[in-house]
């Protein structure tokens, strides 16, 4: 089911990363050093247990998760967050709430590599 996802990717591109962090409000300098942070990303799978790890010079984060299923999440911009994954049309699909605002992080399999866009 998300088997094309399991591996170590090294980000080559993230769409729409930049105006993401500037519509949350994160600072000019820290955008910046996020920006040009290409992050290890390492996504595993244990059973139905799906975690991702993303490590870089910047910050490394990790989440776990059930697919369709809600957890929380202290996000790298140290937000708290209530998110669901789902699998949609081979697109891993993030909707993160707080504070009554949600964005959504989709990642997906392109030519061998693994695209993220953030709106």
């Amino acid at each position: 089911m998300c088997d094309q996802f399991v591996g170590t990717w090294k980000l080559l591109s993230s769409e729409n990363f930049e105006d993401y962090m500037k519509e949350l409000g994160v600072g000019f300098a820290t955008r910046k050093m996020a920006g040009v942070a290409k992050p290890n990303l390492t996504i595993s799978l244990n059973g139905d247990m799906i975690t991702i790890k993303s490590e870089s010079t910047f910050k490394n984060t990790e989440i776990s998760f059930k697919l369709g299923e809600e957890f929380d999440e202290i996000t790298a911009d140290d937000r708290k967050t209530k998110n669901v994954i789902t699998l949609d049309n081979g697109t891993l699909k993030q909707v993160q709430k707080w504070d009554g605002k949600e964005t959504v992080i989709k990642r997906k399999v392109v030519d061998g590599n693994l695209l993220v866009e953030w709106a």
